[in-house]
């Protein structure tokens, strides 16, 4: 399993160089995905792009009213004030604002009904696709790394998703508005509005570049400082942390990386501002140079009235936002780039295990239960390029009839785990056949394959929730009375009846409220709840004390009770009534029998045995 990075200082280094020189992946078709995005929301799209249009095109009309308020109500060429038609125009003038403001409400709704819309369906495919992954791929990845690209990266262009249309079709419409407009009023005077922005967007392109390669190292650094606070404040991490006095050493990883976060945070906000404050300067002196042209027009005979030039500035003003949201918008889709790369990578991941075309249910017949793995081999592939595939096992038969018991037993490291995981496709085999009800798994539907099958772990996960929600999670409708039958079933229910809020008591984080034992036992009537055909026991006693054993071994016992039954054993003692006992060492089965034959032998498992009762004959400390 791909552990978190070590502790020291260089490992660190490492980690900073990689995020800081971290590129986005290459995704084909990158913006034509994105637009599919918006898809589902077509209708909504469609009115809010009227709406965008009617907005802007009305953004264009004030200006030109007050032209006319100067030209025909304050300044006529009658030398008086026409009261009545200014009055007409104010009106014009406040019903038009009016209006657009309206418009504007409507549009900011369907925008964010629209954008979050789309951030949910981003958010929700991506958590499905990692749902359908093979638990290699979790063996492979911190969890850390994977809650950010499901918080961060998505979050990180839900902006982007709710503004950009909104944003480019609007701030778009209204600048050609205002150029026409503009140009109606003088077109030697729009001249000098517009001569540099050709050169604005050539350095606006370089700087989202540039950008863009920045916010990817940002959500590098981003997944890795949540992948610490994962770790280290994780119920686990902090049992370790304080048996080993680290405490202030997690705190310095995690404030390094946090350092680092701001660093590169900074450098993307700043990234920009120089350009833009350079094409901010240039807007804001336009006024004052179309009045210097005006003057040099004017005094060379040209016709230009004052409200002409009123009414150019203004509409020069309503061109400046819209085009410098424009270049934000342009910069944002630049940056936001990389983290749609970043999160379609993990939508285009392909499970390694998934369901072959035609795939079949399991059959319920008089095979159900039936286990059978004929010459099978597993290789881990490699990790990186150039190393060998390890090799796990190597030509492994063996069969179970439904309803018997069988116990693998070998060394740690032989394979007994990841021959367990081979039934329920939990891992696939590289080679021979895994069958399940006659039929290889291969040829199943995971779905129809794990409803047949329980499996109680070492380490038994619970959530943060109550325990009647726990053991619901087997079987979504179950009863109160079906619930109690299987807690009663697994030695469990006297000690929840004890609880003050009984089956509405909240475990806590990983159980970790609960003892061992009445963890595993949970575990046990969360499995007996589900009634499949075959139940799977992975060490389920090893981390418990003698007394706690006994308890759970019984509640294992009525677990077996019926069904098939493979259990993979550290403690021989667990183990000694099953039907066959393979004992596996090095990926291969050496030795099989009942557990007097294996003594008889004088093999691998006679001195497994006998090492194990030496363990318990040591005379114990005072």
């Amino acid at each position: 399993m791909t552990r978190g990075p070590h502790r020291g200082t260089g490992s660190r280094d490492a980690s900073a160089q990689r995020a800081e020189n971290a590129s986005a992946p290459r995704i084909p078709d990158l913006r034509q995905r994105i637009v599919t995005l918006f898809q589902p929301y077509r209708g909504r799209l469609a009115v809010t792009i009227t709406l965008v249009l009617i907005t802007a095109a009305l953004t264009v009309v004030p200006p030109l009213l007050t032209q006319r308020a100067f030209d025909d109500g304050l300044f006529p060429r009658s030398g008086h004030p026409d009261l009545p038609r200014l009055a007409a125009i104010v009106g014009g003038i406040v019903l038009v604002w009016a209006v657009s403001q309206g418009l504007g409400v409507w549009q900011t709704y369907l925008t964010a009904t629209v954008g979050n819309g789309v951030t949910a369906d981003l958010r929700t495919r991506l958590f499905s696709r990692l749902q359908q992954m093979e638990l290699g791929f979790f063996t492979r990845t911190r969890t850390g790394v994977i809650q950010s690209r499901l918080a961060n990266d998505v979050g990180g262009v839900s902006n982007v998703l709710s503004n950009t249309v909104s944003s480019v079709v609007g701030n778009t419409v209204t600048v050609i508005a205002a150029f026409v407009a503009m140009t109606l009023l003088s077109w030697q005077l729009t001249l000098i509005a517009v001569v540099l922005i050709p050169l604005l967007v050539v350095v606006q392109r370089r700087v989202g570049q540039r950008r863009a390669r920045i916010a990817t190292a940002t959500q590098e650094s981003l997944s890795e400082l949540t992948a610490i606070t994962q770790e280290a404040l994780s119920v686990s991490g902090i049992l370790l942390a304080k048996a080993f006095s680290r405490q202030a050493s997690e705190t310095a990883r995690y404030a390094s990386e946090s350092e680092r976060q701001l660093r590169l945070q900074v450098r993307e906000q700043m990234t920009g501002q120089g350009f833009f404050a350079v094409v901010q300067v240039f807007f804001l002196v336009v006024p004052a140079l179309v009045y210097l042209v005006s003057g040099v027009l004017l005094t060379n005979g040209a016709v230009i009235t004052a409200g002409t030039i009123v009414a150019f500035t203004t509409v020069q003003s309503r061109l400046t936002f819209p085009l410098l949201g424009l270049l934000r918008v342009a910069l944002d889709l630049q940056t936001s780039s990389a983290l749609f790369a970043r999160i379609f990578e993990y939508l285009d991941l392909v499970p390694a295990i998934a369901d072959a075309e035609g795939a079949l249910d399991v059959p319920r017949d008089d095979r159900l239960g039936r286990v059978e793995l004929v010459h099978v081999g597993f290789e881990y592939p490699p990790s990186r390029a150039g190393e060998q595939p390890v090799r796990i096992l190597d030509d492994v038969s063996f069969t179970v009839e439904p309803g018997r018991f069988i116990a693998l037993v070998g060394p740690s490291g032989a394979g007994k785990t990841t021959i367990g995981y081979l039934v329920p496709r939990l891992y696939d085999a590289t080679a021979g056949e895994v069958r399940f009800a006659g039929v290889d798994v291969k040829r199943l539907r995971q779905e129809s394959l794990l409803e047949h099958i329980g499996v109680v772990s070492q380490e038994t996960y619970l959530f943060h929730a109550t325990i009647r929600d726990n053991l619901r999670y087997a079987k979504a409708d179950a009863s109160d009375d079906e619930i109690r039958a299987a807690a009663r079933a697994a030695n469990i229910h006297e000690t929840i009846a004890r609880f003050p809020d009984g089956y509405d008591t909240v475990v806590g984080e990983r159980g970790y409220r609960l003892s061992g034992g009445e963890k595993q036992r949970i575990a046990i009537a969360r499995v007996l709840l589900k009634d499949p055909a075959v139940v799977l026991l992975d060490e389920a006693t090893s981390a418990l004390d003698s007394v706690s054993e006994r308890i759970v071994q019984e509640a294992l016992d009525a677990a077996a009770s019926g069904r098939t039954t493979i259990a993979i054993a550290h403690r021989l003692s667990t183990i000694v009534h099953a039907d066959e006992i393979l004992v596996v060492d090095a990926g291969r089965v050496v030795e099989r029998g009942t557990h007097a034959q294996l003594l008889a032998l004088g093999g691998l498992y006679a001195a497994l045995a006998a090492e194990q009762s030496a363990e318990l004959d040591e005379p114990q400390p005072a």
